[in-house]
């Protein structure tokens, strides 16, 4: 079918399966904030626009008088950036998807844009196509699906503020910089996620979302298998767009009609790398699998996001979550990978059980956060019968002893492991 430039026909398009199939994607956002790497990728904006002490003086200990934004551009070097690495830590992850930003709200685009000028990471710091270096290291060495994320706006590009000062009647800025951009990218790259971001306060007309959306979803290389987001414009977050993300950091807890994400960050803080993070502003891996059992229990996919550092690492404490997940993955990724959302989503009796359907085995998974002292487990939703209900724990060869609660719940009797017998060390599975 053709899709029409309006969100009623945009909308009507099926959301291409390997999405929601995928269930787990990295998010990393790198660029020139990366080199302050101080409270946060909002750096430029806090420290010019809002004037925030703590940037103000960190700017004024640090740096000389006269100092701009734009002279970290040659200072975000990337001399450490190992493409092949960063897609074997990916691969580690058990993630099915990356979503880089190819450019944040500074305006910096981390490929060679001809579209912004002596902004970019071919022109200024490390002199490399970043974008074409990961693309094609990912495509290479995984099974990923490769995405970019692209911010429509720009905080101090004059185009877009003078479009801001019209009252978005005139709309340099997206015809000359936003739009071509974007075109350029999925040319170019081919992403098969396009994570838009960054309205600017004004309406997706302005954008001309609509119109791209329509090209991308018509004619455009990647027309069959890409999924865009909601962040199209004012009015559109969580309305329109492919899956819904909503907010940041987005966990309903319950059941959506509408695929969606719940994009978070490892650092409780900021999305871009902050050298001034401490160990306690990281989630914990068992927080981590808390997400992700939540998330996907309730019909959605967990971005869970990164920030590396200027010159190209991704620091020690992102790998080893990043490779925690994946080792959880690998003994429980049955009750996560292609599954669908059950009838409950938790369970009614004991808290920290959520539930996900496998419907080609036709198995319920119980993914349960906290093993009981008892040695027994019990559950309120599942109406298990003799003869018929198998109960087996991932990870661990031998079938369960189980013995029903009448019509409703069951109690299972776990196995008695040492810490080094279990299966893994956070969230167990049970299959049903």
């Amino acid at each position: 079918p053709r899709y029409e430039p309006t969100w009623g026909s945009l909308d009507a398009r099926p959301l291409p399966a390997w999405f929601d199939e995928a269930k787990f994607g990295v998010f990393i956002h790198w660029g020139v904030f990366s080199v302050p790497s101080f409270g946060s990728e909002w750096f430029w904006w806090y420290w010019q626009k809002e004037k925030r002490e703590s940037y103000v003086k960190f700017m004024e200990a640090n740096y000389p008088p006269g100092f701009r934004y734009e002279d970290f551009g040659p200072l975000f070097t990337a001399e450490f950036f190992d493409p092949n690495q960063w897609a074997d830590i990916l691969k580690a992850s058990g993630a099915k998807y990356v979503v880089l930003t190819s450019k944040h709200h500074e305006g910096f685009t981390l490929w060679g844009s001809k579209y912004s000028w002596n902004w970019n990471a071919v022109d200024v710091g490390p002199k490399r196509d970043l974008v074409a270096e990961l693309a094609t290291s990912v495509r290479n060495r995984t099974d990923l699906h490769f995405g970019l994320y692209h911010s429509l706006f720009e905080w101090f590009n004059p185009l877009f503020l003078e479009d801001a000062t019209n009252a978005f009647k005139t709309r340099k800025f997206p015809t000359s910089k936003s739009l071509p951009e974007l075109y350029e990218i999925v040319t170019k790259y081919q992403p098969e996620i396009i994570w838009s971001d960054g309205n600017g306060n004004a309406p997706d007309t302005y954008w001309n979302s609509t119109g791209f959306l329509a090209w991308l979803y018509n004619d455009s290389p990647v027309r069959d298998t890409v999924v865009t987001n909601d962040r199209w414009g004012i009015g559109s977050i969580c309305t329109h767009g492919g899956f819904y993300t909503c907010s940041d950091r987005y966990n309903p807890g319950h059941l959506l009609p509408h695929k969606w994400e719940n994009c978070m960050t490892i650092d409780r803080g900021s999305w871009g790398y902050r050298r001034d993070a401490r160990l306690g502003d990281y989630l914990a891996i068992e927080d981590l699998v808390k997400q992700l059992a939540e998330t996907v229990s309730c019909g959605g996919n967990l971005l869970m996001n990164i920030g590396p550092t200027h010159d190209g690492r991704i620091t020690v404490v992102f790998e080893e979550r990043l490779r925690q997940v994946g080792a959880w993955l690998k003994v429980n990724g049955e009750a996560i990978y292609g599954t669908k959302p059950w009838r409950a989503q938790n369970d009614t009796v004991t808290p920290g059980v959520w539930y996900t359907f496998s419907p080609k085995e036709g198995k319920v998974n119980a993914i349960f956060l906290n093993w009981p002292v008892s040695g027994t487990l019990e559950l309120g939703e599942p109406r298990a019968k003799l003869g018929e209900t198998q109960v087996k724990l991932a990870g661990y060869k031998k079938l369960l002893k189980w013995v029903a609660l009448g019509e409703k719940g069951m109690v299972i009797a776990l196995p008695q492991l040492t810490p080094q017998q279990l299966p893994c060390q956070w969230g167990w599975t049970l299959q049903l």
